[in-house]
């Protein structure tokens, strides 16, 4: 039998690792922006054309490289971070794999321009699908400027499965804020089509985050400090009140590198419990320090996942520092048995100055003086004569003696007239409508029964009610008293201003959309209490951003799903009868009332004959 197995080609085997490293423009950014602080960089230029599927360039004042590394650095498993296998666990570094240029080049057109401070001239290298099309001598500034063009040009299958580029851009932005939020220490800016999106000096590591996500976010922090000899903690956690629907600003750094840890997380929520609403999420921005011969980075490519020494140390201790934080600054409530509530100070009487108390003093008083009048005062009602009670019934007897066919005079209003206005099976209502475990609505049909789910049957009946809205005619507003001032960061900013036009076909009206931080509302829809605004628009924001673009998409069916989403009936909600019935019209006016707007079953039908059937 002939030989089977064979040696794969270079090119081949560099497309297969790219699967791997490379799973999206934001994976190249990463990696990118890695290398760039591993060169010992203090300032990094990021520039993204199209969500980065047409140009990713990284620009950095770092150390550069000579002519020989610069070429190679494109080969598999070449790098300057380590030496041998017992430098995994001594890592200084962001990368050590020597894979990412390697699995980059393989599927995209790669330019690499590159000098070293005491040379006088750099080199530019020209790789296209792994493959050498020019080096040359150039005139570049010290340090490294890495371009990645024309992403999976060569794995045109792999390029359909990109999303939309608003969700591109989102994840580019997600991690160039991992990156950025990293090391407060180096200056960073991202420009996207040509307009400039961050632009973040040097500075602390509060700054740093309110560089990132608006000024707004300064007074949503709390410190959290601690120092073992396990585990040094340090960062910030956001209080409770500020929590929000979604994971957004969730963020875990274990020796300046970003990780995601579900056990770590359940450590913060636990942290919290008490504290937040139902289905709402904390922030943080903690920073962790650990020997890093008790960690292990090698067990994903993206090196996002860490292996931890002793985890459950680590979750006591994390869980720990950030309970400590919240009471040593009066967030969370503290037991004190020794103190007297009564003496506390009245919210309404703080900060007012302290005023001398009048004394009114009643000089007419004498305590010697005898009360003679008092009882006399104290008597208000006069008892009236009633000699003249014999009058009340006069001519009562004359009456009495009357015969009793007199009555027979008297016409009284008849009681059958009321019959006549409905019919005798009207008068019945009969209760066809019932609810079951405050989630479905059963209903009673000739051949059998009809069971809706409350939820999916009020979503698709908002839903159409806001494609109405939207498409054809403006809806309603009620104005608000005061407008309503929302925060959000500078990226969701940009996603409501794309959707303005489509909500205030629904009903919003907005006054003033500043670019940096904040949303002034003057209007809302009438079915929209105001109280769920900033939680319509976060649901919204969200969606937009995860939203898998296909031939249907668009943005005014992604608005009105969300927030039909937001606003639907939701399932634990006990509705009257009237409520349940109104729900059942609707739904079956509506033209798609089988299926809600994420194409799930809204009520299915069960016969006689089935549940007959039950019965054998």
């Amino acid at each position: 039998m002939a030989d089977i197995i064979q040696l794969l080609p270079d090119h081949v085997a560099n497309q297969i690792a790219a699967g791997e490293v490379v799973q999206r423009p934001a994976s190249v950014v990463k990696e990118l922006l890695e290398n760039a602080i591993d060169a010992g960089a203090d300032t990094i230029k990021l520039i993204i054309k199209d969500a980065g599927k047409i140009l990713v360039q990284v620009i950095d004042n770092g150390k550069g490289m000579s002519t020989t590394d610069a070429r190679l650095s494109f080969e598999r498993h070449a790098t300057s971070k380590i030496r041998n296998a017992e430098d995994l666990f001594q890592l200084h570094t962001k990368g050590f794999r020597g894979e990412a240029l390697a699995s980059i080049a393989a599927i995209a057109h790669v330019e690499l321009k590159t000098k070293q401070e005491h040379d006088d001239i750099g080199h530019v290298i020209v790789i296209e699908g792994s493959k050498v099309a020019s080096q040359e001598v150039v005139v570049t500034p010290t340090g490294t400027s890495v371009s990645v063009k024309n992403l999976f040009f060569n794995i045109p299958a792999r390029r359909n499965f990109l999303k939309s580029d608003t969700v591109e851009l989102r994840h580019v932005i997600d991690e160039f804020h991992r990156v950025a939020l990293a090391h407060p220490n180096i200056s960073f800016a991202m420009y996207n089509n040509g307009s400039e999106s961050f632009n973040l000096p040097i500075s602390n590591y509060r700054q740093r985050i309110v560089n990132i996500f608006g000024n707004k976010t300064n007074e949503k922090l709390v410190p959290v400090e601690e120092d073992t000899e396990v585990l040094k903690v340090s960062g910030f956690v956001g209080k409770p009140e500020f929590a929000k629907k979604t994971r957004g600003e969730q963020y875990f750094f274990v020796n300046n590198r970003f990780i995601k840890s579900a056990y770590l997380n359940h450590a913060i929520a636990s942290a919290f419990e008490g504290l937040l609403k139902n289905g709402t999420h904390a922030s943080y921005f903690l920073n962790l320090t650990v020997d890093p011969q008790t960690i292990d980075i090698n067990i994903h490519p993206t090196k996002t996942e860490i292996k931890f020494d002793d985890e459950h140390t680590l979750y006591a201790l994390l869980r720990s520092a950030v309970k400590h934080s919240l009471g040593q600054f009066n967030i969370a409530p503290v037991l004190d048995f020794e103190r007297d509530p009564n003496l506390d100070t009245p919210y309404s009487y703080k900060g007012d100055a302290s005023n001398t108390p009048k004394v009114e003093i009643d000089r007419s008083f004498n305590p010697f003086q005898e009360e003679t009048h008092s009882r006399a005062k104290a008597v208000s009602y006069k008892k009236e004569a009633t000699e003249n009670w014999e009058g009340l019934y006069v001519g009562l007897e004359s009456k009495g003696n009357t015969s009793e066919q007199d009555f027979e005079e008297v016409h009284f209003e008849s009681e059958e007239c009321t019959a006549s206005i409905f019919d005798d099976n009207q008068v019945e209502q009969k209760n066809t409508t019932y609810q079951l475990h405050n989630k479905y609505i059963v209903n009673t049909i000739k051949s059998g029964m009809l069971v809706i789910d409350q939820h999916r049957a009020h979503q698709r009946i908002l839903y159409e009610d806001f494609l109405k809205n939207i498409t054809i005619k403006k809806a309603a507003s009620q104005q608000l008293l005061f407008p309503l001032q929302l925060h959000f960061s500078k990226q969701d900013i940009e996603i409501i201003n794309q959707l303005k036009d489509d909500l205030e076909h629904t009903g919003f009206v907005f006054s003033d959309v500043k670019e940096e931080s904040s949303v002034a509302i003057t209007g809302v829809p009438v079915s929209v209490p105001e109280s769920e605004v900033s939680i319509i628009l976060e649901q919204l924001i969200s969606d937009v951003e995860n939203e898998v673009p296909d031939s249907n998409f668009s943005a005014t069916d992604l608005l009105a799903k969300s927030m039909a989403k937001s606003l639907a009936i939701k399932t634990g909600q006990s509705l009257q009868k009237d409520e349940q019935e109104h729900l059942v019209n609707k739904l079956f006016a509506c033209k798609e009332p089988n299926v809600s707007p994420t194409n799930r079953t809204t009520f299915i039908t069960m016969s006689v004959d089935e549940l007959d059937k039950k019965f054998i």
